[in-house]
């Protein structure tokens, strides 16, 4: 018989099964060499496919596909083909170790089991029967057809491994055999798409262009103490970079050169420790934006782009970074960089932490699929206080394993430090952090002196004390540029009944095209000196590259209060009236709405230690850590999702629920919300493409832009009312319900303080 792997779709190409098998097995083999486990790779390459020799199954392909409709159906049987090669690794390998590698081959196509019962179909359900390998599974099946390379397993590594991690290990195997798996079907398929993938410079091309921009950067540079400060930064960053491999701390003030220093250190860091490639994760799509900007372009502000991409000047250029977000814009993203965010195959990688961690602790293939090229690479966690503090255990025990075993460096950066070395939480929660952490700068205490751009306020002097909207209001009107920023989104609508016409809201009841919009008419209004008065959630308090005289912050966790100071005087050029450099202004209040979940936990362990009347003056950056330490124990689960229960205590019987942790797993709650697509600008065109019935996956790449997670109570209200409509299995807001400058119009009934709705 025939043996086919793959039909082309005019039926007139066919790839053989032996030369599908084995060219996955070679590039699965390449791309597990960076964990060293290229003889697994290679081996459940060639057994990946192994029930595709069933002469049933093959008759089914056939038949099903049109390539020989005479074939009689009872020669056919669909089946599975993904359990004949986990079958022969059970049979043919002593558990528990033959279970590791069969979860990869069993969830190739329909993602990592359980080996419970639990999310879908689970791994015993599928090989065993009362504890025994079923019978039938290998039958009519020709093994010999490609030869089973001889492998001895464990590998040393499984073998030295510790329990916590060895789910991470069948992870990265599991990506190299599904991207390998992936791009040896496309490449048969539609090779024009393979060869799209293109090539990008090295990492050591990449420096030379940075190191080049930097030297022009710096000597181009007014001598002002912000950018003197920010070239020792750099310079420290340059210096710590050819240690080894490990965890690293970056403890700089906002406005200190971050950006650009992080990645002068993952960059000289990769090429001194044979590291491949550079992941920023960001919490925030706004911070993403504007960072890729940076390192694509050596700015972020747009007219300097378009004036750069004229003459044909880059950083790092387009091709080079790869922004994988879900606002991204498909028409302005090079088709290679959408390919290419399948399985994060370039040079720089700039991303959300939902989308690193989630695919680290996620069970499908398309989610896992870019997981081994993460090992020997430099994560860059931005803003790293923003972990959330239930999911620390998942998150930090996956960062130490790869750490540990897979060759990466890790740096946390952030201008207030969580504390996440040692003993984390309380005597209930406890779990162990990082250890071996080596901070950057010198001396960080002075640095906080050195940058000191604010001076603080409580506003009436006394942090307990609460404020109306309206009195704030009053404040903020006596100001030409001032920036609040509120807890909620009722809070930011509440507060702008009061504001006068013209006033700026920037919220999550917006569209991320809108949020863009309005954040680059914020920066330009400032660049012209003009007018500017702003109203915001969270979404603009860390990392946005905004620089106002006075920022205003309802009462919060200390870090959000401290990040949101980074918007004022962010640049150091205020002065006063006889031209002498004077400080920026925060002012911290506590406003008439009490806050909620982990908000309320931070504002009330700030308002415990902020008892003295200069305790903000006072901050340095050892003053975070002993904020974080009462956070965190304050916490009664810091492993939301049963970590140990579901993925350690049972490892060495080999048996995981990765399927369930996935589910569960989740670091944003989007259970109690529904999105929406909004008639914003574009969006109105891109709805009517919708409802032209082409919802192909450009198209809903696109309308991600003007989408909107609403609560579902306010979604039924809307939807009762006729403001949202179905089309195409999609919602869709219509125009009566969302109101540039305002975005999804809300009722008074909503329960405003349910804690998943604060941006």
């Amino acid at each position: 018989m025939e043996y086919i792997a793959h039909l082309s779709c005019d039926l007139t190409r066919t790839q053989p099964l032996d030369e599908h098998l084995t060219n996955t097995a070679k590039t699965a083999s390449q791309f597990a060499a960076a964990m060293g486990e290229s003889a697994c790779a290679y081996m459940i390459g060639i057994l990946h496919d192994q029930g595709k020799y069933r002469n049933s199954w093959m008759c089914y392909l056939k038949k099903a596909s049109g390539y020989d409709p005479s074939i009689p159906d009872e020669l056919c049987e669909r089946g599975t083909h993904s359990t004949a090669g986990a079958a022969w690794l059970l049979n043919n390998m002593s558990q528990p170790e033959s279970l590791l590698l069969s979860y990869t081959i069993l969830g190739h196509h329909a993602g990592l089991p359980d080996f419970y019962d639990g999310c879908g179909e689970s791994l015993t359900s599928r090989l065993f029967e009362d504890g025994i390998l079923k019978a039938g599974l290998l039958e009519e099946i020709n093994f010999g057809e490609v030869k089973i390379p001889e492998v001895v397993f464990p590998s040393q590594k499984i073998a030295e491994m510790q329990d916590e991690y060895k789910h991470l290990w069948v992870r990265l195997i599991f990506s190299s055999l599904v991207d390998s798996d992936y791009l040896d079907t496309e490449k048969f398929m539609d090779n024009d798409v393979n060869a799209a993938r293109g090539t990008r410079a090295t990492l050591a091309q990449l420096k030379e262009r940075f190191d080049s921009f930097m030297e022009s950067k710096c000597a181009s540079a007014s001598q002002t103490q912000v950018n003197k400060i920010r070239a020792e930064i750099l310079k420290q960053c340059i210096l710590a970079a050819r240690g080894p491999a490990g965890f690293y701390s970056l403890t700089v003030p906002t406005g200190g050169g971050k950006t650009l220093s992080a990645m002068a250190f993952a960059l000289e860091h990769a090429l001194k420790n044979n590291k491949r490639r550079v992941i920023m994760a960001i919490p925030y799509t706004s911070i993403i934006e504007q960072t890729a900007k940076t390192y694509k372009y050596g700015t972020d502000d747009d007219e300097k782009i378009k004036i750069m991409k004229e003459r044909g000047e880059f950083l790092f250029g387009e091709e080079n970074v790869l922004e994988h977000h879900s606002n991204i814009d498909p028409d302005k993203e090079l088709y290679m960089n959408f390919l290419a965010s399948q399985n994060w195959d370039a040079p720089v990688v700039v991303t959300t932490n939902v989308q690193l961690f989630e695919s680290l602790l996620a069970a499908k293939p398309s989610r896992c699929r870019k997981l081994h090229n993460l090992a020997h690479s430099v994560i860059i966690l931005d803003e790293a206080q923003k972990i959330p503090a239930e999911y620390l255990h998942p998150v930090l025990s996956v960062l130490k394993g790869l750490v540990k075993y897979f060759g990466v460096t890790v740096l946390f950066c952030t201008a207030t430090q969580p504390a996440l070395t040692g003993q984390i939480g309380s005597s209930n929660t406890c779990i162990e952090g990082i250890s071996g952490c080596t901070e950057i700068i010198k001396d960080p205490v002075r640095l906080y002196e050195d940058l000191k751009r604010v001076e603080y306020m409580v506003y009436k002097n006394d942090i307990n004390v609460r404020s109306s909207w309206e009195e704030i209001a009053e404040e903020l009107k006596k100001v030409s540029q001032v920036l609040c920023i509120v807890n909620k989104r009722r809070d930011c609508r509440e507060l702008m009944k009061y504001m006068p016409e013209g006033t700026i809201q920037l919220s999550g009841l917006m569209c991320g095209e809108e949020i863009s919009s309005i954040i680059t008419e914020i920066k330009q209004l400032l660049k012209e000196g003009r007018p500017v008065r702003v109203v915001s959630t969270q979404l603009i308090e860390a990392g946005v590259d905004l620089d106002f005289p006075e920022v205003w912050r309802a009462l919060a966790q200390l870090d959000s209060i401290v990040q949101a100071a980074g918007r004022a005087n962010r640049e150091g050029r205020l002065k006063d009236d006889s031209g002498n450099p004077r400080l920026g202004r925060v002012v911290v209040f506590n406003p008439e709405s009490e806050p909620f979940g982990e908000i309320k936990i931070g504002a009330q362990i700030t308002s415990s230690l902020a008892r003295k009347a200069d305790y903000f003056d006072s901050l340095s950056a050892g003053s975070f850590n002993l904020y974080f330490k009462k956070f965190y124990a304050e916490h009664q689960k810091l492993d939301k999702c049963d970590y140990e229960k579901l993925l350690v205590d049972e490892t060495d019987c080999g048996r995981f629920q990765f399927r369930s942790f996935a589910e569960e797993f989740k670091l944003i709650d989007t259970s109690g919300q529904k999105t929406v697509f909004v008639p914003f600008a574009d969006g109105e065109k891109l709805i009517c493409q919708l409802r032209e019935g082409h919802p192909d996956r450009r198209l809903m790449c696109r309308l991600q832009r003007f989408s909107v997670n609403i609560p579902v109570c306010l979604f039924n209200d809307i939807y009762q009312k006729g403001g949202i409509e179905v089309v195409n299995n999609y919602y869709v807001l219509n125009n009566g319900f969302y109101e540039p400058g305002k975005g999804v119009l809300m009722g008074e009934f909503y329960n405003y303080d349910d804690h998943n709705f604060i941006y």
